[in-house]
């Protein structure tokens, strides 16, 4: 996103300016509502008396809800900035943990679901736009740490959910949620930076790159979000079903992992500076690997959380990584490699799941986490191409 910014005097000086905190509430708010989410899942799918394939498509709905606002929200951000349309799109997410709690039948969930999906996908892609904004603004790469403020949000939602829902039962816990979600938002909302589009924005074509690089990268982030998307959808029912999990204890699978990949986010920017693109790649896909097949091979719920725990250490730099890399191919300009990897990276996460539970009804969770590793092993294959994350001096994901 290439944007003219109108920074306040003064937001270049400091580590943590008003426009900073605001953006990082944002993630921490779209985080904790999709943390939310994730425990609500086994309820949501006895409710409406939901087969594991038909949860796979509802969890499909979702998916292409996110597809089809991705790119609206990318044109409205060209033509009126982030601001105004960040905004918008976080004031649309809130009621919708309310509605996908009170949804009577299947076809008002599918519609529930086809918004919430939608709206959660176009305000990542309003905020990452802010985010880019704040870095130019002040002139320092914050990206990495806004992502982790995501994982935070998505580790408080999930933590607190398996609890909230056991003692405010389902709809108090759905009220809750989005009271808190509110008050982040609250307090983002005078803070958040306002940018204007840059007038060569709108006249500018953007053609699909005909090199093959930032289509492998794409690959790599779609490969390294499938786990991911795996551990959000599936992981508490693969913990209640096959693990005879509490749902307390169910809600924590998806904790652990975002309690990792927060920490590890947070210390990624400094990992990577020390020991570079490819070697820090190698050693996170390696830990997603055993994460894996950890929580692939585990005889309990507490093991298969342990490795849900390692599967986040692993995961949580290689997607910044790739994205990294797409912002600085060589003779491409970076909004263009970051879109097409961002775009199938966030597919992975969003269309892949559904698959995954179709599998899962006919050979169960265990073998479908036993079997993501193939995917990892492509990942470690084309590692060498995280060289071109090192020439990111501030302005990577």
């Amino acid at each position: 996103m290439d944007s003219h910014v109108n920074a306040p005097p003064g937001a270049r000086s400091g580590f943590v300016t008003r426009s900073r905190a605001a953006v990082s509430l944002l993630f921490l708010m779209n985080g904790f509502v999709v943390g939310c989410w994730a425990p609500k899942i086994p309820d949501f799918a006895e409710r409406l008396v939901l087969s594991k394939f038909e949860l796979g498509l509802m969890i499909l709905v979702f998916g292409v809800g996110s597809l089809v606002m991705m790119p609206i929200a990318g044109a409205q951000i060209a033509k009126h900035g982030s601001r105004i349309v960040v905004q918008i799109l976080a004031v649309c997410v809130l009621p919708l943990l309310l509605a996908l709690t009170l949804a009577p039948n299947v076809v008002t969930a599918a519609i529930s679901l086809f918004l919430f999906g939608g709206f959660i996908g176009a305000m990542d892609v309003a905020m990452n736009a802010n985010a880019v904004s704040v870095e130019k603004s002040m002139r320092r790469s914050i990206m990495s740490s806004c992502h982790a403020f995501w994982s935070l949000g998505g580790l408080i939602g999930s933590g607190l959910g398996g609890i909230a829902i056991s003692k405010l039962g389902i709809l108090g816990h759905a009220e809750l949620a989005t009271v808190l979600a509110a008050i982040f938002l609250a307090i983002a909302w005078p803070m958040i930076l306002a940018d204007t589009p840059h007038p060569d924005t709108r006249k500018e074509k953007t053609r699909l790159p005909m090199v093959p690089l930032p289509w492998l990268l794409g690959l790599m982030a779609l490969f390294s979000m499938v786990p991911e998307g795996a551990v959000l959808d599936w992981g508490a029912l693969y913990l209640r079903q096959e693990m005879d999990a509490s749902v307390a204890l169910s809600g924590l699978g998806f904790a652990a992992f975002s309690a990792t990949m927060a920490i590890m986010r947070f210390a990624g920017d400094l990992v990577r500076d020390r020991l570079g693109g490819v070697k820090t790649l190698r050693i996170c896909t390696v830990f997603a690997i055993v994460g894996m097949l950890l929580a692939g091979l585990a005889p309990n719920a507490e093991i298969a959380i342990l490795g849900f725990a390692f599967c986040g250490i692993g995961i949580s730099n290689m997607v910044p990584i790739a994205f990294s890399a797409a912002g600085n191919i060589p003779g491409l300009k970076p909004g263009i490699g970051i879109s097409v990897v961002t775009t199938m990276g966030y597919s992975g996460m969003l269309v892949a799941p559904s698959l995954i539970g179709f599998v899962a009804e006919h050979v169960g969770f265990a073998a479908v986490f036993m079997a993501l590793p193939v995917l990892l092993l492509v990942v470690l294959l084309f590692s060498k191409l995280a060289r071109y994350a090192d020439g990111v001096s501030g302005g990577g994901h």
